[in-house]
């Protein structure tokens, strides 16, 4: 996802929403609704220890996968696709869209959606089969992107996601106090946030994301997954 460069802010500015207007950074809403999403996945126990706390919440959430990770572990997808939850391309292996072609790009990107429909074929689930479940979210590793490779997603047909709120969960310098402040402090109505369900992140996620459920849950804030748009 995004690098933890020292002028990535915690909430994006609106100056920067404005000069990618064809992203997707927030949900324009004025209901009670928070968009949970998880990148980097699937990844073994992290993930599913994710999937079981937004369960006892009833949240929906988006999980943005890398097309290897479903490779290796495609009994962990499943589990994701069965909840109900919604899930994005993050490409098949994690690159940076700054330091590659646009050729090379789109060719990974495809990868990963192969990936995806091939495990969606071999699974029973009847939730699986849903036109709304399998919509064309991308999201591109690190928030690195070229304007010619998002023109050229979202010409194939992609919503790039970006986010509203960062967690900054993947990173060592900040403390898991302060990864929860993170996204209460700046969440809202329509919020995008992102999280991790990673072995770097692990620490700080699994404890702000209860949390966070907890905080909003008592305002009466529904958790819902990217497909439900």
């Amino acid at each position: 996802m995004a690098e933890n460069m020292p002028l990535t802010p915690v909430k994006t500015p609106k100056v920067v929403k404005s000069l990618f207007p064809n992203y997707v950074w927030n949900i324009d809403t004025l209901e009670k609704e928070i968009y949970l999403t998880f990148d980097d996945g699937p990844t073994p126990e992290i993930t599913e220890w994710t999937l079981n706390i937004l369960e006892q919440y009833q949240a929906k959430a988006t999980f943005f996968c890398i097309g290897a990770n479903v490779e290796k572990h495609p009994e962990i997808f499943k589990k994701i696709l069965d909840a109900g939850h919604s899930i994005g391309n993050h490409t098949q292996h994690h690159i940076k869209g700054w330091k590659v072609k646009n050729k090379a790009y789109l060719k990974d990107v495809e990868a990963c959606e192969t990936v995806y429909k091939s495990q969606m074929r071999s699974s029973n689930s009847e939730i699986v089969n849903q036109k709304s479940l399998i919509a064309n979210f991308f999201r591109p590793p690190y928030g690195k992107i070229t304007p010619k490779q998002g023109k050229s997603l979202i010409e194939k047909g992609y919503s790039i996601v970006m986010w509203d709120v960062l967690s900054f969960d993947w990173d060592k310098n900040v403390s898991k106090e302060e990864c929860y402040n993170n996204v209460v402090s700046k969440a809202k109505n329509g919020s995008i946030i992102v999280f991790h369900d990673s072995v770097k992140a692990s620490k700080n996620m699994q404890y702000a994301l209860p949390k966070v459920l907890e905080h909003y849950s008592k305002s009466e804030y529904e958790f819902r997954g990217l497909n439900s748009l």
